[in-house]
């Protein structure tokens, strides 16, 4: 199934690395890059939606990767209209202000548009070196289903393109009853990929784990099935490795996912410890038996 990659979401986090996942001899950030690219084609690069990327990691990023690896990038918060924290926006940009957070109305059209094209001109050597694979949007629990927001999907394509979008909710009225439909046909209309998520139910934020190609590329994100989904801390809320059983279930859906789309990826998101990089492991096996 070459045209289904299966990765993890991130392969420095602090938790990871005092797994012992790594071998004690990849001990440079070089390393380690090179190590996981040996053993995954994909991974999702989580730090930029914290600090916007700059183009000499991409520069080697792209060096220290194969041919054919795929590098997915979640987007900048303040893009995706969550808040970014006001030292972590590039400084000649930031407004005279107190406020710890920063939220994009903060900022006038001017300084918008220097973030939107500093960060996409950041990814600019992995687009080149055809390692770019999708910039990951995932919206905030407040930005539901309306015509503004809509919108605002729009913008975020036109303004991304060439490159590849995709798109995660985290309001449930995306993908309610009354819209999943509505929000499946808005998508593929303007061909922007829905992200679809393996998480804990009974949330705001919860979405149903609706599998549905809406464009060239179908994206699954697994986020485990934590009971404490809405701790402030990621490692209890990520903290969750799924069983053989579990992930067998999702085989024939992915199969099926991945013979209607042209190219899918499936990343482990559940990354506390080496947990997301041992279900990869497995899900690959059992993808390919």
């Amino acid at each position: 199934m070459a045209n289904l990659l299966v990765g993890t979401a991130s392969w420095t986090d602090k938790t990871l690395l005092e797994s012992g996942w790594y071998p004690s001899d990849a001990d440079t950030p070089e390393k380690r890059l090179r190590h996981y690219a040996e053993q995954f084609p994909l991974v999702e690069v989580d730090s930029t939606y914290y600090t916007p990327p700059n183009a000499r990691n991409s520069e080697l990023w792209a060096a220290r990767t194969p041919k054919g690896f795929t590098f997915n990038v979640k987007a900048f918060s303040l893009l995706t209209q969550h808040p970014a924290r006001t030292s972590a926006l590039y400084k000649d940009l930031r407004p005279q202000t107190e406020k710890r957070n920063l939220y994009l109305k903060d900022l006038d059209a001017t300084s918008v548009d220097a973030v939107w094209e500093r960060f996409l001109g950041a990814l600019g050597p992995l687009y080149d070196a055809g390692k770019l694979g999708s910039l990951l949007f995932q919206f905030p629990p407040w930005f539901g289903i309306n015509r503004r927001n809509k919108h605002y999907i729009l913008e975020v394509k036109e303004r991304s393109a060439p490159y590849q979008v995709s798109v995660e909710f985290r309001h449930a009225s995306w993908m309610s009853d009354d819209n999943r439909e509505e929000t499946l046909d808005f998508l593929r209309s303007y061909a922007v990929p829905f992200v679809c998520v393996d998480m804990p139910q009974g949330y705001r934020s919860s979405i149903p784990p609706v599998l549905a190609v809406t464009g060239d590329l179908a994206v699954v994100r697994f986020h485990g099935h934590s009971d404490r989904w809405e701790s402030r801390n990621i490692y209890e809320r990520f903290g969750y490795l799924y069983s053989e059983e579990e992930l067998r279930a999702w085989v024939s859906r992915l199969r099926e996912l991945a013979d209607e789309a042209p190219t899918t990826h499936v990343l482990m998101n559940n990354c506390y410890r080496d947990y997301a990089q041992t279900n990869a492991e497995q899900l690959t096996r059992l993808l390919r038996d």
